[in-house]
């Protein structure tokens, strides 16, 4: 069986981990700060932003591949990782943002929803009630 629509998007946010990755090294070269963040709030934000990325995703992206191994449709499998990466660049863009903003918790929002849904969509998949 075909994984190519999960492989889509796992390469795509892969590639933005490492873009949110690049960015806490490049604070880290800025803010002369090797472990830890300092007191470096720009360094927190993005350490934070990065791990919450590397947080989320990997569970996204395995009940996307369990969706899409289970026969789900093509439709569904694109709108839930799109979802994804739209709700990570969403989050990543409003976190050095004063919170609460749109863009920080639209972010998670979107993020949280593509997690329960796909989660509700594999449960009907595997014939729960």
């Amino acid at each position: 069986m075909s994984v190519k629509i999960v492989a889509l998007y796992a390469a795509s946010n892969a590639l933005f981990n490492i873009f949110l990755a690049s960015r806490v090294s490049s604070f880290r070269r800025s803010e002369k700060v090797s472990i830890g963040v300092g007191s470096s709030k720009p360094l927190e934000i993005a350490v934070r932003t990065h791990a919450n990325n590397a947080e989320f995703v990997p569970l996204a992206l395995v009940l996307i591949l369990i969706a899409e191994l289970m026969g789900g449709v093509a439709w569904g499998l694109h709108l839930a990782g799109g979802g994804l990466l739209l709700g990570r660049a969403l989050h990543a863009f409003g976190m050095p943002k004063r919170a609460p903003n749109f863009w920080r918790v639209g972010g998670t929002a979107l993020t949280w929803t593509v997690i329960g849904c796909t989660s509700l969509w594999l449960l009907l998949l595997h014939g729960v009630p």
